[in-house]
């Protein structure tokens, strides 16, 4: 589904990100792991069409993704607040979200409903724009909206970060369902333990270039503990 071929980007002279060939099936799901500066979020920035690499070529399904937008329409993604409009409301953005995908207001609702473990019971009741809520809060509307649209392709940065741990079990249990349903995800965090938990295959970067790419297993946890306190 995914092709990154001859990637490298760079900021003046510094290379943040060198991937000279990276293959990532339908059906794969992702853990993207790293130190900060790693490059995990350029990698996701260059997949989704949002900066341009100085070399190379990022392909969904086989198309060049700054010569289509087709891909957006089977794309769920969330890195930031900067992907939020928060002049709005909670209500209001995921409502604007699903517009964009054909979705009337009433479906929005039943699929906020079915969330319903994933935030307080106010979220979407009160009046209350996007900019003043917590940091948790906002990723909460952020990966909800990547969700909304029931994506073949889920691209998430730091989707733990901030969340409380009724919240991330959440999350968890709902990204093991997608990857059993062969949504394809890559998830870049920090959380080791949620990290091998979930995903089928982990991407580990060091200075911009792939230094592991492995298989999950009962063993993947302890080798990436391992690396990381070398």
């Amino acid at each position: 589904m995914i092709t990154l071929h001859q990637i490298s980007k760079k900021y003046d002279q510094q290379v943040v990100l060198d991937v000279p060939a990276l293959e990532i099936a339908s059906g794969d799901c992702i853990g993207l792991v790293g130190n900060n500066g790693a490059g995990k979020t350029t990698m996701l920035s260059v997949i989704l069409d949002l900066i341009k690499s100085n070399t190379g070529v990022a392909k969904l399904r086989g198309v060049e993704v700054h010569r289509s937008s087709e891909w957006k329409q089977y794309t769920g993604a969330y890195l930031d607040e900067n992907f939020l409009i928060t002049h709005l409301t909670p209500w209001e953005y995921l409502s604007f979200v699903g517009s964009l995908h054909g979705m009337q207001p009433a479906a929005v609702k039943q699929f906020i409903d079915s969330c319903a473990g994933f935030f307080e019971e106010g979220l979407f009741k009160r009046r209350k724009y996007i900019r003043d809520l917590s940091t948790g809060n906002k990723n909460k509307v952020g990966i909800l909206s990547a969700l909304l649209q029931k994506p073949e392709l889920l691209i998430l940065d730091e989707p733990f970060a901030s969340l409380d741990p009724t919240s991330q079990a959440w999350l968890k249990k709902r990204l093991i369902e997608l990857k059993g349903q062969k949504v394809t995800m890559i998830l870049s965090s920090h959380d080791l333990n949620h990290v091998t938990e979930v995903s089928s295959r982990v991407i580990l970067l060091e200075d911009g270039q792939v230094s592991k790419d492995l298989p999950t297993t009962q063993d993947t946890l302890a080798e990436l503990e391992n690396y990381f306190m070398v």
